[in-house]
């Protein structure tokens, strides 16, 4: 069982960044659709558990290391010797051209979401002393991306055991706020308090929301495969980690039923909902916030940086570019970075998500 808690904790806090605790992804994805968000939760965390399962099991069943060789199962055509039932990475070299191509592809959109990923990190940052207390955005993003860059020059060990810690506290936190705000709720008036503001399909955005998660997860639950052990535990794995991020998101969703101002104007939704509703909570919900963002803002970085630097030498060069680079687009804005690149990114991850369905 602690396996199964270190790997969902692991998941949970990839896909709790700063776009999902701020609340701005749930309002975009899912409230702005009114009582069919309530709907297109469900939907979401369905197809984001399928994704979770077949990932794993592919995973575990292939011997997968990598998530080049990831790639390269993904686009491998069927082979009809039941024996070679193992991924082969030494076979990608010689495999069809087609196939190259798809893995280029891939690889391409993967790299462009974590990076971009990174910068909205480092824009989340600033946006939350910026909400909060008034300090410029950019002083923010300036101290995350000094700090990641330090990071970059050591080592990451601690990120698991950092969500180890993160993420139960912030489950519970949610949990708390969540249940407080549902049973103040007047649940017979809902649809007086939810109100449809996306005329677009809810379906395709709950699709598209899953896909975009996709991206970045995968990359991640290939580093767990030495935790795997069997379809039973993946099982586990899989309905655990569904059922918590259906419930952390339904939490934030209902927080904004009470909302008393624009919300299209707030960056940071479900920081102003909890200042609101218990402010006690305020200063937790903050650092938890905090504390999710370096985290994922480390793991991204650390992992677009071993996707793309061919050489020691080339590896701090790339760092300082990407830092430098990510304060000057996280002037951007971060409502403006997820509402744009968050969609763009979710309508491509869909190709991966039918690519490992098919298999």
């Amino acid at each position: 069982m602690k396996n199964i808690l270190k790997i969902v904790f692991v998941i949970i806090g990839t896909m709790i960044g700063a776009g999902f605790a701020s609340g701005k992804e749930i309002y975009l994805f899912f409230f702005s659709f009114g009582i069919e968000g309530i709907i297109g939760l469900l939907i979401s965390a369905v197809i984001t558990g399928i994704t979770i399962y077949k990932t794993l099991e592919i995973i575990n069943k292939n011997n997968i290391k990598t998530y080049k060789e990831f790639v390269y199962y993904l686009g491998k055509r069927k082979n009809n010797n039941k024996n070679d039932n193992k991924s082969n990475y030494k076979d990608y070299k010689n495999n069809n051209n087609n196939n190259k191509k798809i893995g280029n592809v891939i690889n391409v959109v993967v790299n462009s979401f974590i990076l971009v990923s990174f910068f909205i990190m480092i824009a989340g940052f600033g946006t939350y002393f910026n909400q909060t207390y008034g300090i410029p955005k950019i002083f923010g993003g300036i101290a995350l991306a000094i700090f990641c860059f330090f990071v970059f020059m050591t080592s990451i060990k601690g990120i698991v055991k950092v969500n180890g810690l993160i993420v139960p506290i912030l489950i519970i936190t949610v949990l708390i706020i969540g249940i407080t705000n549902i049973l103040n709720l007047p649940i017979g008036d809902l649809d007086k308090y939810i109100i449809r503001q996306n005329n677009s399909s809810f379906i395709l955005s709950s699709i598209t929301y899953s896909s975009y998660n996709s991206i970045l997860l995968i990359p991640v639950l290939i580093t767990l495969r030495n935790y795997l052990k069997d379809k039973k535990q993946i099982l586990k794995i899989t309905i655990i980690s569904s059922f918590i991020i259906l419930i952390l998101s339904s939490s934030i969703f209902f927080l904004f039923t009470k909302i008393d101002v624009d919300i299209k104007n707030l960056e940071m939704p479900a920081v102003y909902m909890v200042e609101k509703i218990l402010p006690i909570f305020k200063n937790i919900y903050g650092i938890i916030i905090l504390g999710s963002i370096i985290t994922t803002a480390v793991s991204l970085g650390a992992s677009f940086l071993q996707n793309v630097s061919k050489s020691k030498k080339s590896y701090p060069q790339i760092a300082l570019i990407m830092c430098i680079t990510s304060v000057l687009i996280s002037n951007i804005g971060f409502s403006n970075l997820v509402a744009t690149l968050d969609p763009i990114f979710g309508y491509l991850g869909l190709i991966q998500i039918f690519m490992i369905l098919r298999k």
